[in-house]
Parts: structure tokens; C-alpha cells; sequence
């Protein structure tokens, strides 16, 4: 079986979690003989150190090196496409004036961050596609998250080959009801037309069922996974004076930095020797500094920016609890990453993981109290820290690739058998 897969990045070009999915899904999927062409808006190799290399000009990145991915050859469109690197789409001040008229007059500016007109390269990036799609063999067509469902239609009509479109996120997780209407209209077309919709989660199942109005039984949920922890190296870390409570994802509105913030304020206020620390980037970052200077525990919270790799291991080994307070959470694979080096989490109930992991402590993102008071359980009492750490170390294990691979196999062979 073949896929033409679409999506915006892959490790360790990566602003999120959807890069971390892509990568642990297609190795799975490699693993069980699925050929997969993998269409990226733009791969170019830095100091990072990587896995994939650029084999000839035409596109093509090698990965004959890298046995686990043998099945999966990638091709590259030289654009500069990094919807979520800098600042997010967009600010919420522009959410607000946002209007499905104006879209292009009133967030241009904001895209000075990123020196390109968004519509315009989720056009190319569409256009190029299908010329690359007319030099490939496949059976499916596989788009991750709206700015690849142009060229996942467009593909499919040209090809006459089956779509599948994956949502790990919409724009109502992303922005609330300040929804951007252009971005809705791609999301609510491509689901429309695709043969099948794969959703990260029930909590996402419900959105695209309620908000976008597609046909229950045309969605289908695969869970995501987390790669297995065997080769992490557990270093040794000096011996610090201060608990650490970590927040580690992109500081946008989705994510709830403030509501991280105010229960952080309320903590302070019980316990002293308690850092908090905020790994990532993201368009709430300057507001959410200042935020921390107005409640005057500016001292108390630590800013990393976006943290990679090895330096990833050492933030969580560090932790003794990770909170994700998010908004609106489609999935969320940092719990479970969070749980493999032995650190209890405290989610959001507004989460896709929460409906399936059952040992981790759970509040609604707006109620600060909760939050507060959990934190502060969990840090003045170490048998039940232990507890949240070994049931969740067990509990993490069936959250595996394979297992989601096997589910989009299955997908992909049902929906080859009916448009057959």
C-alpha cells in the first residue's frame, strides 16, 4: 500500500506537537510496509542535527541511513511555511476584529513576522503538490491540519484517488469562537469532501461533528502515541533548592498561560521554594512575561523559549509536576512524555487525552483554585507524587505508534475497498 502524504514539518524542523506526530506515525506505518511519499513545504538542513538529508535538488530527502524509516521518501516545495513559529496565526486583538471580508487587510501585518502572505503560500504549497503527485505512485492520499487540505482536494481531483484528511487541531481549538473565517471555510471544506476525516480524539470527534456539520460516521478516532523511552539518557542533575513545576508547549491562548500564572500566584502564596517554568514560544510570550511582573512573581517563573531534544529530557527530569492547563486540547502527546521520565501531570478536562488517561489529575482550565490546590497536594505530599508516577508509568505504555498505525491501516484499506 502506498500513501501521499501532506504536511507542514517533520523532526527536527518542528513548532508543536504535529511534527512529533507525523514523525512517530509514518515510522509506525514504515514498519508495517506502508510506502509513504511524504510532501513537505520546505526541509533545509541547519546546525541541528538530523536524520534526513538532501539527496538531489529535485526534492528528495534521503533516509536510506535511518532503518526505521525506510519506507518513507520526502519531497520538499521551497516555502517558507511556519504557521504556528513565530507569533501563532494570529493575535487575539485580531481574532476579535476578524471578519470574513477583511481577512487578508486585517492580518497582513501580522505576518511580518513570517515575510510571506499565508493564503498565498497554502496555494502554492497546493499547486505544487499535485505537480508532484503527477510523478508518484499511490494508492491514498493522506493531508495533515488545514493548511495541507488544499492540496489534499486538489489532488484527489486530479488523481481521482481517495483523501483522507487528519485533524490534530481546528480553528476553534486554536482560536475559540474568534474564529478565522478563512481558515474555517479550508478546515470545513476539505473535511466535506475528504472520504474519510481522522480525529485525534472524541473531544476533537465532537467538534468537527457539531462545528463543521460532517456525518458522524464518516469521522474516525486514532489516538495519537509517544515514542518509546528505552534509549532516554538519565543524566545527573544537580541537586536544586527549589520544587520545579513545569508548563512546556506553545504560549498562545489555547494553551492557558495566564491560568498557569494565576494558580502559580496562589501557590506562592502557600508554598516559598517553588519555581515555575514556561518552555516555549509562542504569540503570548511578551504579554505573558509582563503578566508574571504584574502579579508579582516575576522572580518565581522561568522563561526557556522553545526548548529541543536533549534539552527537553533534562527540563522534564528536572520537574516534579508538569501542568497542561490548556483552553482547548486536541490530543496533547507532552502528558504522556511528561509521564515517561516519572513526572506526575496535572490536565485540562478540556483535552483529548484526558477521556483516556485515568492517572493524572484533572481540572477544568478556568478554575485556578483547583489547579492551585492540586499543585500544592502534589508537591507537599510524596506518596501520592509516587503514585501518579508509577500507575501513570504503566498506564503510558499502551499509547503506542503501532497501535495508531494499525488503526490508520485499517482506515486506509476500508476506504480503498468502498471507492474501489
Amino acid at each position: 500500500m502506498r500513501a501521499f502524504m501532506l504536511g507542514w514539518e517533520f523532526p527536527p524542523f518542528i513548532s508543536g506537537g504535529l511534527g512529533t506526530a507525523c514523525y512517530g506515525l509514518t515510522k509506525a506505518m514504515s514498519r508495517l510496509g506502508i510506502q509513504i511519499t511524504f510532501v513537505l513545504p520546505k526541509a533545509s538542513i541547519t546546525g541541528q542535527n538530523s536524520h534526513v538529508k538532501m539527496l538531489s535538488s529535485e526534492g528528495y530527502i534521503n533516509t536510506e541511513e535511518l532503518t526505521e524509516l525506510k519506507n518513507v521518501r520526502f519531497r520538499k516545495i521551497n516555502s517558507p511555511l511556519k504557521p504556528y513559529v513565530a507569533s501563532g496565526i494570529y493575535s487575539r486583538q485580531d481574532r476579535k476584529n476578524n471578519n470574513s471580508h477583511s481577512w487578508h487587510s486585517a492580518h497582513s501585518g501580522q505576518f511580518d513576522n513570517y515575510g510571506w502572505d499565508m493564503y498565498e503560500q497554502v496555494q502554492r504549497y497546493a499547486a505544487k503538490a499535485v505537480e508532484i503527485a503527477a510523478l508518484e505512485n499511490f494508492d491514498i492520499i493522506h493531508a495533515h491540519d488545514w493548511m495541507t487540505y488544499p492540496a489534499g482536494v486538489n489532488t484527489a481531483k486530479i488523481t481521482h484517488k481517495p483523501l483522507i484528511v487528519h485533524v490534530h487541531s481546528t480553528e476553534f481549538d486554536r482560536s475559540g469562537e474568534h474564529v478565522n473565517q478563512m481558515i474555517y471555510d479550508i478546515e470545513r471544506w476539505g473535511m466535506h469532501f475528504a472520504d474519510r476525516v481522522i480525529a485525534v480524539s472524541n473531544y476533537t470527534k465532537n467538534i468537527i461533528i457539531h462545528r463543521y456539520g460532517v456525518p458522524s460516521e464518516k469521522v474516525e478516532v486514532v489516538y495519537n502515541g509517544v515514542e518509546c523511552n528505552n534509549g532516554i539518557y538519565h543524566q545527573s542533575l544537580p541537586e536544586k533548592n527549589d520544587r520545579i513545576v513545569l508548563f512546556l508547549g506553545r504560549i498562545t491562548m489555547q494553551k492557558g498561560p495566564e491560568y498557569f500564572l494565576a494558580a502559580a500566584k496562589k501557590v506562592l502564596g502557600i508554598i516559598e521554594n517553588v519555581k515555575f517554568v514556561m518552555a516555549g514560544d509562542g504569540d503570548m510570550l511578551h504579554r505573558t512575561i509582563e503578566l508574571a511582573a504584574q502579579f508579582g512573581i516575576g522572580h518565581k517563573v522561568l522563561f526557556t523559549r522553545f526548548l529541543r531534544g536533549s534539552d527537553v529530557d533534562r527540563m522534564y527530569q528536572m520537574a516534579d509536576l508538569y501542568v497542561m492547563p490548556s483552553v482547548s486540547e486536541p490530543f496533547g502527546i507532552a502528558p504522556l512524555e511528561a509521564l515517561q521520565h516519572d513526572v506526575p501531570v496535572l490536565i485540562s478536562r478540556q483535552s483529548g487525552i484526558a477521556e483516556v488517561l485515568k492517572h493524572a489529575l484533572k481540572v477544568d482550565f478556568w478554575d485556578i483554585n483547583q489547579m492551585a490546590n492540586k499543585i500544592i497536594a502534589v508537591l507537599n505530599h510524596p506518596p501520592l507524587r509516587t503514585a501518579l508516577c508509577e500507575n501513570g508509568r504503566h498506564e503510558v505504555n499502551k499509547f503506542q505508534w503501532e497501535n495508531s498505525a494499525a488503526r490508520v491501516k485499517d482506515i486506509y484499506e476500508q476506504t480503498l475497498a468502498f471507492s474501489a
